[in-house]
């Protein structure tokens, strides 16, 4: 039997690391899960798609405790969310090879043997000028964006892995998306990611 890979992919908002990502695993032909652990979350909680949402990356979720820090009051929903999403993210890693984005997942399978974490990350200005012209938003409305989500997926990945996304003690590789785009960045890390693992692909 082949033996399995998995890539973790952190990323800044903004930095376009999502469809970096989509990409990547295009082109090495192996599953890529980001939204779709959302939705399993939401089946297996009974919960709204929204609402896991918003319990992982949004400052102002109604889950979050506010008499707190975020991040630091958590919510049993928030904590009931964590404990799917590793239990998801854990079953992915032994079913197949794959792309996984977000979720803690650099820290719940930081011991798994087959294994490259990436963070992608860009300036800020690279980051506001993508969400105005790849995402549509208004510059007012993505320098919110940018402040809001940034602050919750920090609080919240320290939270549950005990240090920040971009930790290099806990990366392997860590990308400037800005540098050479979507493309290019993709390019250079398909490129990584099959020298490692030559023998799975």
């Amino acid at each position: 039997m082949k033996e399995k890979f998995v890539v973790t992919i952190t990323r800044q908002f903004g930095s376009l690391g999502r469809p970096i990502a989509r990409m990547v695993s295009e082109n090495l032909g192996i599953e890529y899960y980001d939204r779709d652990i959302v939705e399993m979350t939401s089946k297996d909680l009974n919960l709204p798609v929204s609402a896991v949402s918003d319990v992982e990356e949004s400052a102002k979720s109604a889950f979050f405790n506010m008499n707190y820090p975020l991040g630091m009051g958590t919510t049993s929903i928030q904590d009931s969310v964590f404990a799917v999403q590793k239990k998801i993210i854990v079953d992915l890693a032994e079913r197949e090879s794959c792309i996984i984005v977000g979720r803690c997942a650099d820290h719940i399978l930081e011991d798994y043997k087959n294994i490259i974490h990436i963070f992608i990350y860009a300036p800020y200005e690279a980051r506001l000028k993508n969400c105005v012209e790849r995402l549509n938003m208004r510059p007012d409305e993505a320098k919110k964006m940018i402040a809001s989500v940034d602050k919750a997926r920090e609080s919240y990945h320290r939270h549950y892995c005990g240090y920040v996304m971009s930790d290099k003690e806990h990366k392997h590789v860590m990308i400037d998306s800005s540098l050479l785009g979507v493309e290019g960045t993709c390019e250079i890390l398909t490129e990584i990611i099959r020298k490692r693992f030559s023998n799975m692909l």
